[in-house]
């Protein structure tokens, strides 16, 4: 004769959880809304980084424009002289925009004319040379380098030019850095071109 089962008996779909059971989808819960919210601030970064590989994008595009413009000397020419015309690189910007770094740490930062207009009076000088400006408020700090800073000499073959885009969108201290590259090189017909590199290089992109 078998002995009655003494367990209680739970009614079917009646059975509760356990305290294990509980904390371990606790658990599982916290690493999926950890992973979730790290994919989304990647995200938020990366969309910012847009910005910069536009602006700069658009810079290189202004030095290969600034070096295509034909100028001319302003002197008077004797009886029977002739004037060459001539192409130049914009020079180095007197200073990136915004000046510090720390205006755009984990923010963003709203520029007047007057930062884009610094060198104005100098001629083939910076980011008026190349008719460069932003006015809506901005992610990342923008300069323009050139190899040499004579513009008698920025038409020579070999002259570099690099537009550059830095930032700081978690507000570390850290910097990322993205630059686009231009170069003066003679072609085989004995003119020099202004290129641009295919492609922006990137350090530290989503800091």
């Amino acid at each position: 004769m078998t002995k009655p089962d003494a367990r209680p008996q739970t009614p079917l779909g009646t059975r509760a959880f356990s305290l294990v059971e509980l904390m371990v989808t606790v658990v599982i819960v916290g690493v999926l809304a950890g992973l979730a919210i790290y994919g989304v601030r990647r995200y938020l970064f990366n969309a910012r980084t847009a910005e910069a590989r536009a602006a700069i994008g658009r810079m290189g595009k202004d030095a290969v424009g600034a070096y295509s413009r034909e100028i001319m000397s302003g002197a008077q020419l004797p009886t029977g002289g002739t004037a060459a015309v001539l192409n130049r690189l914009c020079v180095s910007a007197s200073q990136p925009v915004p000046a510090s770094a720390g205006a755009i740490k984990g923010g963003k930062y709203q520029s007047s004319p007057s930062d884009w207009n610094l060198d104005t009076a100098t001629q083939g000088k910076g980011f008026a040379c190349l008719r460069f400006t932003m006015t809506d408020p901005q992610f990342f700090q923008y300069d323009y380098k050139s190899s040499t800073d004579d513009w008698a000499q920025a038409g020579a073959d070999g002259t570099t030019f690099d537009a550059i885009a830095r930032g700081d969108l978690n507000g570390d201290g850290v910097l990322s850095d993205f630059r686009l590259s231009g170069k003066l090189v003679k072609a085989p017909s004995g003119s020099i071109e202004a290129l641009i590199a295919p492609n922006i290089a990137e350090i530290n992109a989503l800091e």
